[in-house]
Parts: C-alpha cells; structure tokens; sequence
C-alpha cells in the first residue's frame, strides 16, 4: 500500500458543528445536508413575497370572501384586518420570548448567549397598530378622519374605542418593561391585551363570559405557540455550535406544544359552534375563512407531527427537525393573518 494513501486515510474527518446548515466548511456535513441554505438573493425574495403575501391577504382577503357572499362590509374592513394581523404577530413574538427564555435556561451544559431580544420592538409595533384601530373607529372607516379631536372623544365612548386605547396603553407599559431590568414584568400588560381582544371578539348579550374564557384559552395558546416556536429556532441558530443542547431546546418545547394544540383545538371547535350555524358554513363569509383557518391549522399539525419525528434522528443527523420547525412557523404566521381578517368580515347570524 502507498504510504501517503494509508496516511490520509487515517486522517479523521472533520465533525459537524452545525445544527441549521451553520457556516459549513464546504457544505458536506450532515446538517448541510439536512437543512440546505438558501443563497441571500434567493433569501430576500422570499421574505419580500412573503411580506407581500401578508399584507395583501388582509388588505383584499376581506373584500373577496365579503363579496361573493352578498353580506354588508364593515367601513375599513381590509385595514382594520391588516392592523389585527401586525397586533396579533406583535403579541406572539412578546408572548413567545417570555416563555422560550425560561426554556432555554432550563437547558444545562450550554455557554451560549440567547438571541436578542425582540419584544421593545415588537410592543412598539403592537402599541401602533392599537392607536391605528383606534383611529379607524373615530373616523369610522377613514384613519385620516379620526385624527380630529371630537372624533377621538367620541371614539373613547366607544367599546371598539376604549378596548383599542387599553391595547395601546399595553402595548406602551410592556415596551417599558422589556427595556427594564425585569422584562418578564411585561407578561401583566400582555395579559390586558389578551383580555382586551376577547372582550372585543364577543360583544354577544348572553353568554359573554364563556365566549370570552374560549377566546382567552385560544389566543393565549396560540401566542404561546407560535411565539415560542419562532423564539426557540432563533435560539437554536445560536446555539449551532452545541451539539445536544439544541436539540434539547427543541425538546423542551414539544412536550408543552401537544397540550397547547389540544387547548386550540378544544376551544376552537366550542368557539365556532357558538357562532357559526353549520348550515351557513359556505354561505357566509366567516364560514369560508373559517374553513380556510381549519385547512391552515390541518397543515400545522402535519408539519408539528414531522419535526416530533425527525427529533428522534437528531443524534445520528443533527438539525433533522430544523425544517419542519421552520415551515411549522410559516404555517401559524399563515393562521394568524387569517384569523385577523375572521376578526374583520361580518358576524353570521346566532344559531
């Protein structure tokens, strides 16, 4: 045998480190393989279709599914729409960075920084989405309008009114708690935008306790889902250089996510029998979106069910679940920019 060949073959091959396709020493470690990168041309045109994709689903989702149906449109329903989805997303990155903290210090054998934090920015957007609902019921449709001083009184005598200024002044005291030294403070304030919006989504006279108890269950567990799932994949790209502790991260946040599902899923179904007859599922545009939430939720489960899966390889082929996870988030910001414009197109009938 020639000497140089039985020295090279005794040479190691170099370990992977990276448990997202990391920065790679040439692309053929198993991680690479497992989750392949997209080049940064290719990156920006994703996310820029995506904003696109999310902006104009609320801005003319509305108008489509309220048309073909016959009903009356709500004055500034696509806007109103587009400002529940970017308060809806602001409070699931807040809510999800509380809770993916407190997982990842629980993960022991890491020296690793967690990512920066999101939640000042995230309140600051959420606090400007509730002053602009707030401006569209004092201009009644018209954001312009509601710039006038009456037009603000009037809207403060409001329950719209009143239930966007209390999400605003949330929104404010938990973008000064995040910039204290006690961010996790910030969970009381959220807490009052949670209620807010179940006051909001159930303006009913007979039941609105029980409406609002669903409605507090299923918005909690879904910020709690969707937030916690972004934040945990943003701590495992930090975290690519150890090994188990990713993995473990994701682990840690499994076990909770299958009773969250459940939570959604249980008050979901009670939600939509109380108001939605079946009769009028494709009648009516709350049914059509509705339906269209349930196909979404129906390819989150999927994609939750494969990555729980993929977690078992994650010792012979690190970053296995890596994908699912990424595709699962996109599916929920998907749910949540539907459930904003169910918020916005007109109430069916009690049954």
């Amino acid at each position: 045998m020639n000497p140089r060949q039985s020295a090279s073959s005794s040479v190691p091959e170099p370990a992977a480190t990276s448990l997202d396709g990391g920065d790679g020493d040439g692309g053929n470690d198993a991680s690479s393989r497992a989750t392949p990168r997209l080049s940064p041309a290719r990156r920006v045109c994703a996310v820029a279709a995506a904003g696109c994709v999310a902006v104009l689903v609320p801005l003319l989702g509305t108008e489509l599914v309220v048309d073909e149906s016959y009903e009356i449109r709500l004055p500034g329903d696509g806007a109103t729409a587009l400002l529940r989805a970017v308060l809806l997303a602001a409070l699931c990155v807040q809510v999800g960075e509380l809770a993916g903290v407190r997982l990842a210090r629980r993960v022991r054998g890491t020296s690793a920084a967690l990512p920066r934090g999101w939640s000042k920015r995230a309140a600051w957007v959420g606090a400007a989405a509730a002053v602009g609902q707030l401006l569209l019921v004092a201009g009644s449709g018209s954001p312009l309008a509601g710039l006038s001083g009456p037009a603000l009184v009037d809207a403060y005598a409001t329950r719209p009114g009143l239930l966007a200024l209390l999400e605003a002044n949330a929104f404010l005291l938990a973008a000064l708690c995040a910039a204290s030294r006690r961010p996790g403070w910030a969970g009381v304030p959220l807490a009052a935008v949670v209620f807010g919006e179940a006051l909001r989504a159930h303006p009913e006279t007979d039941t609105p306790v029980v409406g609002v108890a669903l409605t507090l269950v299923h918005l909690t567990s879904t910020a709690l889902w969707a937030g916690g799932l972004l934040y945990v994949l943003r701590t495992r790209w930090c975290w690519r250089q150890e090994v188990a502790a990713g993995p473990e991260l994701l682990l840690r946040y499994a076990r909770p996510a299958a009773l969250l599902f459940a939570a959604i899923t249980v008050t979901g179904v009670c939600s939509t029998l109380r108001r939605l007859p079946l009769a009028e599922t494709f009648s009516t545009a709350y049914g059509r979106v509705l339906l269209a939430k349930l196909v979404l939720v129906l390819v989150v489960s999927g994609l939750a069910l494969a990555a729980r899966r993929r977690l078992r390889r994650e010792v012979t082929l690190p970053g296995a679940a890596t994908g699912p996870a990424r595709a699962e988030v996109a599916a929920l910001a998907a749910v949540v920019v539907v459930s904003a414009v169910l918020t916005a197109v007109p109430l069916p009938p009690a049954p």
